[in-house]
């Protein structure tokens, strides 16, 4: 580390000792042994939450004594989680009725990939095989990013970068000489973006290299956070085959002409398939951000826990089942409204490529084009709130605020803090969403190759392919956004206890901030003084 940076260093430990903060250090000089927390010098605040430290470090503490919630209010938007729960209620509703219809049609829908009849209605069981390797193409690919991740962690960012640009060329390369036009343009369209991308960051690859080493090493310490996103992986994996599923179902059942408009659930129109439809990808959009959120929010309070108790002695016992039981009671309905916002924007992201896909193919250019825009400033959108997001319910893990007070609170302290500067530069994010995309590639390519092979009679014409490769590419991006929790879940965790209580990241990390500070000088200017007292503190 350079001179200037251990000067500041030690400059930091004397203005606090000079404050009478020497408490925070959490460790006896004499003895070694824990004295206290040191997340915490000014107490718990008991409107806003978070980590106390009037316990006795001499004995373990729950997750709950150790993160105090906030006593104002037990439950948090109590009303987004029970639209939350109504929608899944709504999604199963109609999964039964379109499951119905299918297994009482199953005859003329085939059991396997060439017995359909030469009917062509609509989807039918060769959809839901697709469907369902897509789904395995997802898992095998997102599991074997994870492995690299944490094997080849210098070169990930090199990986990443150059494996989705081939990718991305090569799949809008061969779309286009199988003159599938409408998908070659927008997949070349990205995969140019992304070229422009990988070439601005090289510059900021060591940071991010040096904090996704920091994530990664926690996670190899408390290997359990691979254990529920694991879980929460294989539980994705599963609602994309039920979801896969239904929306075949839901073709057979409403699509008017199938035999399954003679099932009793309702009659056929295409008014009812486009409405349902509709419903069915906005619900599917609003659980899979659901279920991610809820596993970034659990290991983010993991990884808050190693921040402010970074010793074994007094890591908090059971952090992650206390995590995760405080996510699904006190904050499930701020994560069901964070994920909501979420669902909402990519719903609509979602019908303008299906729409810009139709109009590519009817060779309307006019709609083309202000379908593209509206589908950019979706993406904008997208990208603005899933940034606040991401701290926001780091937030919400720790301290328990609701969710708009997380958002704001949080907002507020990055930027007063200028921890917005090293976020923009840390790559670790954008990194793991190309990842994500290479993922989404992958699978999208696998449904396309699927449908050029088997040729199905209801996709004779191509009318289907947009459909079903667009809802191949959703499934791999949010499989694989589900299994990179992890990682990605640690860093902004850092990034958010940092600038809430920076002189800990000084005191008790300091091998780490001496490492940041070294490839990154700036890290100095954000890391400094004392705890956050800003808005809603």
């Amino acid at each position: 580390m350079s001179g200037e940076a251990n000067s500041y260093y030690a400059g930091g430990q004397q203005a606090d000792v000079e404050h009478g903060n020497q408490q925070h250090n959490g460790h006896n000089g004499q003895s070694g042994q824990p004295k206290q927390q040191p997340g915490n010098g000014q107490g718990y605040d008991q409107q806003r939450g978070g980590p106390d430290q009037n316990y006795n470090y001499g004995e373990k503490v729950d997750y709950d004594q150790f993160f105090k919630p906030p006593k104002q209010r037990k439950f948090k938007d109590i009303w987004a989680g029970l639209l939350f729960l109504a929608t899944v209620a709504g999604f199963i509703a109609i999964a039964v009725i379109s499951l119905r219809a299918y297994t009482q049609t199953r005859a003329a829908s085939g059991s396997s990939i060439y017995d359909a009849d030469d009917s062509n209605f609509g989807l039918n069981t060769s959809t839901i095989i697709c469907m369902v390797v897509c789904v395995a193409v997802a898992v095998v690919l997102s599991v074997l990013y994870l492995t690299i991740t944490r094997v080849f962690t210098k070169l990930l960012i090199w990986i990443t970068g150059i494996a989705n640009i081939v990718l991305g060329l090569g799949t809008a390369i061969y779309m286009l000489y199988e003159k599938y036009y409408s998908g070659g343009i927008v997949f070349l369209i990205f995969a140019v973006f992304n070229i422009f991308c990988f070439i601005s960051w090289i510059p900021r690859i060591p940071f991010s290299v040096e904090m996704l080493r920091a994530s990664i090493d926690v996670s190899r310490k408390y290997g359990h956070v691979y254990v529920v996103s694991m879980v929460g992986g294989l539980l994705s994996a599963a609602f994309g085959v039920l979801f896969s599923v239904t929306m075949v179902a839901v073709y057979i059942k409403f699509e008017p002409g199938s035999d399954g408009c003679d099932v009793s659930g309702g009659g056929c129109s295409k008014a009812k398939l486009i409405g349902v439809m509709a419903f069915i990808t906005f619900a599917g959009y609003w659980i899979t951000e659901w279920l991610k959120n809820t596993i970034h929010a659990s290991i983010a309070g993991v990884y808050g826990a190693w921040y402010y108790a970074p010793n074994e002695q007094s890591f908090p016992k059971g952090a992650t089942r206390g995590s995760v039981k405080r996510i699904l009671t006190r904050s499930f309905g701020s994560i069901s409204l964070g994920s909501l916002v979420v669902a909402i924007i990519n719903a609509l992201r979602q019908l303008c490529s299906i729409a810009q896909h139709q109009a590519a193919d009817n060779n309307n250019i006019v709609a083309t084009i202000v379908v593209c825009l509206i589908g950019c400033l979706l993406s904008v959108l997208e990208w603005a709130v899933q940034f606040v997001n991401r701290f926001a319910f780091c937030n919400i893990a720790l301290y328990g605020s609701t969710y708009f007070e997380a958002a704001r609170d949080t907002w507020t302290m990055l930027k007063s803090r200028g921890i917005d500067a090293l976020v923009n530069t840390c790559l670790v994010g954008p990194v793991f969403s190309m990842g994500a995309t290479f993922v989404a590639y992958a699978t999208a390519l696998s449904a396309y190759l699927f449908l050029k092979i088997t040729d199905p009679a209801y996709n004779s014409g191509g009318g289907y392919t947009p459909v079903i490769v667009a809802y191949a590419f959703l499934v791999g991006l949010q499989i694989c956004n589900v299994f990179t929790v992890p990682i990605s879940s640690g860093v902004d965790t850092i990034f958010v206890a940092m600038g809430w209580d920076p002189y800990v990241m000084r005191q008790s990390h300091t091998e780490l901030f001496d490492r940041l500070v070294r490839v990154y000088p700036q890290v100095q200017q954000a890391v400094q003084g004392e705890r956050w007292n800003g808005v809603g503190r």
